[in-house]
C-alpha cells in the first residue's frame, strides 16, 4: 500500500527553484560571485538547477561544487556497513569566500553541521549560508536556512523525499507519513 502523498509536482517543484535563486542571487555583486556546494546526492542537481536559474535571469554564472559528508557523519560508529563515498569536488578556494550550501531536505541539522565541518576542512569560507528546498522542521541542532523553497509540516516519523531530474524520472516533492501499527484489541 502507498500512501505516498505529493506535496508539490514538476511544475512547482521547478516554480520553487526558480524562487530560490532569485533570493540567493540577491544582493550579489560581479566581484563577490555565487559559489554553491551540493551537498551529495540530491543537494547538487539542486545546486546545478539554481547555477543555470541564475543565468537564466541574466545573474551571471555560479561556480557549483559537490561535498560528501559521509566520513563526517556523528554516527558512523551506529551504521551496520562502511558507506560508500561518492567523492567531495568542489572547484575554488574556499578560503575567503561566499558560499551557499545547498540540499534537499532540512530536517535535524546534523547533515548540515557535517557538510559546514567538511567545507571548513578545506579553507576559512568568509560566510557560509544555506539553502534548502524543503524545511520540515525538527531540529536537533541549532541551523537555520538562509532561503527556503518551503516550509513543510510533518510529523516527525514522516519521510520527506525531493526527487530531482536528472538523478529521477522526474521532479516532485513527496511526503509519506509512517506505517500504521495495528493496536493490541
Amino acid at each position: 500500500m502507498n500512501d505516498d502523498v505529493r506535496v508539490c509536482d514538476a511544475g512547482q517543484t521547478g516554480g520553487l527553484i526558480q524562487a530560490m535563486a532569485g533570493r540567493i542571487w540577491e544582493g550579489s555583486t560581479p566581484e563577490t560571485p555565487v559559489r554553491l556546494i551540493g551537498v551529495r546526492s540530491r543537494g547538487v542537481p539542486l545546486a546545478e538547477r539554481l547555477a543555470a536559474e541564475a543565468v537564466a535571469m541574466g545573474r551571471g554564472e555560479a561556480l557549483v561544487g559537490a561535498v560528501d559528508i559521509t566520513l563526517y557523519r556523528d554516527d558512523l560508529d551506529q551504521v551496520p556497513r562502511w558507506p560508500v563515498l561518492r567523492g567531495t569536488e568542489i572547484p575554488f578556494d574556499v578560503d575567503g569566500a561566499d558560499v551557499v550550501l545547498v540540499d534537499d531536505v532540512l530536517f535535524t541539522g546534523r547533515t548540515i553541521r557535517a557538510a559546514i565541518n567538511a567545507v571548513c576542512d578545506l579553507g576559512r569560507p568568509r560566510r557560509i549560508r544555506l539553502a534548502v528546498l524543503v524545511d520540515r522542521g525538527w531540529r536537533e541542532l541549532p541551523i537555520e536556512p538562509d532561503v527556503v523553497g518551503l516550509k513543510l509540516a510533518t510529523d516527525r516519523l514522516d519521510r520527506v523525499r525531493v526527487r530531482l531530474q536528472p538523478l529521477d524520472p522526474a521532479d516532485e516533492i513527496v511526503r509519506t507519513p509512517p506505517p500504521q501499527t495495528l493496536s493490541p484489541s
